[in-house]
């Protein structure tokens, strides 16, 4: 009831104003100042009211031409950026000189160094070029770097390589989260949010598979360049794909009607932020370094990402360490993304069914990725049963990002703010992803005491920032309520402005 009451008054609020449009002569849009969106909303001389089915039917014909793409891209970008951990069971370290010291440990760690040197200029590109252009250019730059890395000789070639793959794919996961924004209303994006990001998980069920092949080839002692080839192969083909696959934003996306696309458009008021201003606003980056829900989002970003280090580096070489064989240990990474998968399928879906519990959703995930933490510190070797399901349930924290990525842009309005914060909240998942490695030293294994000590301290720490977090929100809109200015949308697209702003705007929690 309370949905459709809200879709009533924006019907009614929208009608009013295409009556007042209709007896005004045409002017310039000032795109500038203004959203684009307003150039499809003025120019609309339909219907201005919709049903709920028709706006059911409209979004599910979006789900199939977003979702899809973007899970295609997404599954594409772990499945490479998580090879080296597969390919550390087949010669690749040998081959490179990664067994002396850290320089394993270096090597996943500066791909994410590229990340966070590659997120802003990717983003900004994002904003001032058309999206599909920039991402299609991105994934096929790291096909490309990918495929070279069968080329290097020794750590220092391949430090190089990995740095530069992650500087060109440090920009889909910003991108991603922009787009789902433009596209979905607030309680729509968490769910969205998860279904892309899912594919972290169960690429992993897939890659094992294909790398167990090549890792078979006989006579063969540096087979993980065959996993390199394909997969750089795969992904510069897609890359050109891309191009023409991806729905930009409601505005410009093909395959929707005048009427399909005012819905597009106009459903999105409930939003109180912006679908594309091409125009960077300095005002709105310093009002993003200044607020305090950024920096505590990044925050969490960067703390329940320590636990990634295991998860996306170390698994099969921890699995080896029970005493499984290089090829067992691939195969028992299946059910670890199956689960992993899962879990960032259904803490979103639980985020969008129920009002108000993302928070606490976050703090979940946490404490399961603490637990987990727990019994690989402390079991003997000799548990291998309890040790396998501490592993299995270690990617708990990838669904609580999964939440957190849709948390911090339903919270965030005005298109430049929401822009850098997409960016900032990937820079501090890259921070974490950097540091984790680190803390997984060679001499540590095969028990890792020290890093997974490390990982319980900091899912802990994330967890409470996260009622820290649904504490502020809950101040922030009890002070707007007790203004007398209560949540509405007309200043959705007129002037751009950013939650703070907008004495409208309420957050989610």
């Amino acid at each position: 009831m309370a949905k459709d009451s809200q879709h009533m008054a924006l019907s009614v609020e929208l009608n009013e104003n295409m009556s007042d449009n209709a007896h005004r002569a045409p002017k310039a849009l000032d795109t500038k100042r203004r959203d684009e969106a307003l150039r499809v909303l003025d120019t609309y001389g339909g219907d201005t009211e919709w049903t709920d089915a028709e706006e059911g039917k409209l979004r599910r014909k979006l789900d199939w031409k977003l979702m899809p793409v973007l899970c295609m891209t997404y599954g594409m970008q772990y499945y490479d950026k998580a090879m080296l951990s597969q390919a550390a069971l087949f010669g690749i370290r040998e081959d490179l000189g990664l067994t002396t010291g850290n320089r394993y440990s270096m090597t996943a760690s500066i791909f994410y160094l590229g990340f966070i040197v590659g997120a802003y200029p990717a983003m900004f590109l994002a904003q001032r070029y058309p999206v599909e252009r920039v991402a299609s250019g991105l994934v096929f730059l790291w096909g490309v770097c990918l495929i070279l890395t069968v080329v290097c000789r020794d750590y220092r070639d391949v430090y190089a390589q990995r740095f530069f793959l992650g500087v060109f794919e440090s920009g889909i996961s910003p991108l991603f989260m922009l787009i789902v924004g433009s596209f979905y209303r607030k309680d729509e994006q968490a769910m969205r949010m998860g279904i892309w990001y899912s594919c972290t998980g169960y690429v992993s069920c897939i890659s094992p598979l294909i790398n167990f092949g090549f890792g078979s080839i006989p006579n063969n002692t540096s087979t993980w360049k065959f996993m390199y080839y394909f997969a750089g192969a795969t992904t510069t083909i897609w890359g050109v794909l891309l191009y023409s696959l991806i729905p930009p934003d409601p505005i410009r996306a093909r395959g929707f009607n005048e009427r399909e696309r005012y819905i597009l458009v106009a459903r999105l008021r409930t939003n109180n932020s912006g679908v594309r201003n091409v125009h960077f606003k300095p005002a709105q980056a310093l009002e993003l370094a200044l607020d305090p829900k950024f920096w505590l989002t990044f925050s969490m970003a960067f703390l329940s990402m320590i636990a990634n280090a295991p998860i996306s580096t170390f698994t099969p070489i921890i699995i080896r360490g029970f005493g499984f064989s290089g090829l067992n240990a691939l195969l028992l990474v299946i059910p670890i993304g199956a689960y992993a998968g899962t879990m960032m399928l259904v803490m979103p879906y639980l985020a969008y069914r129920f009002k108000n519990v993302r928070s606490y959703i976050y703090i979940v995930a946490q404490a399961l990725t603490t637990v987990a933490a727990i019994l690989l510190w402390v079991l003997p070797l000799s548990a291998k049963g309890a040790l396998l399901f501490a592993v299995i349930i270690l990617p708990s924290t990838g669904g609580g990002y999964a939440v957190l990525m849709g948390f911090s842009l339903a919270n965030t309005a005005g298109y430049t703010k929401r822009t850098i914060a997409s960016s900032g909240l990937y820079i501090g998942y890259c921070l974490g992803n950097f540091v984790g490695p680190l803390c997984f030293e060679p001499s540590d294994a095969p028990r890792y005491s020290k890093g997974f000590l490390i990982v319980v301290v900091t899912s802990i720490v994330a967890g409470g920032l996260a009622l820290v977090y649904r504490w502020f929100c809950v101040w922030l809109n009890r002070k707007r309520d007790k203004t007398g200015v209560m949540e509405g949308f007309e200043n959705a697209y007129e002037d751009d402005l950013t939650d703070l702003k907008n004495p409208q705007f309420r957050y989610i929690l």
